[in-house]
């Protein structure tokens, strides 16, 4: 489990009387990924929320995530190519986490996948993803929970 990792944030105004009214904050975990800000409300299961902590370990272990554009590796010292380190290769486990996450994500069903990339993969909170998505709000958390199912019998997590 991670550490919290807490801030204090600003809840904007709602326009009413914002002159008269104190600013409020809210403490925010920024450690906290949607999955776990749902598990905690008691809005997905335990094997759900294993389930997408699977997915999200395969997307991260396959080297999936943005990268900056700019490498930040040391430079060469030597004429010789380096071999498997170069840069752009590949390890076999990353390989087989690739695999294994598209093998999920195609588990998952079309339709069903994208909600899931969005929460689960890109940190994205279900509001968000349904408003990119351009669903009805409150109808992102449904389907998100129908395809961490279906990726819990992929996973095969009793």
């Amino acid at each position: 489990m991670l550490r919290p990792l807490l801030v204090d944030r600003n809840v904007p105004s709602d326009g009413i009387n914002a002159a008269v009214r104190k600013v409020r904050s809210v403490t925010v975990n920024l450690a906290e990924s949607p999955l776990g800000w749902l598990r905690a409300r008691g809005m997905l299961s335990e094997r759900q929320f294993v389930a997408g902590e699977a997915l999200r370990r395969d997307y991260e272990r396959a080297g999936l995530t943005q990268r900056t554009t700019m490498v930040w590796d040391a430079a060469p010292t030597s004429k010789v190519a380096r071999g498997a380190s170069a840069h752009g290769a590949s390890t076999i486990a990353q390989i087989d986490a690739k695999r294994q996450f598209e093998a999920a994500i195609s588990a998952a069903g079309r339709g069903l996948s994208d909600i899931l990339w969005r929460v689960v993969c890109a940190g994205e909170s279900v509001p968000v993803a349904e408003k990119s998505l351009g669903w009805p709000a409150r109808g992102g958390r449904l389907v998100l929970t129908l395809a961490l199912d279906r990726i819990a019998d992929y996973y095969r997590i009793p």
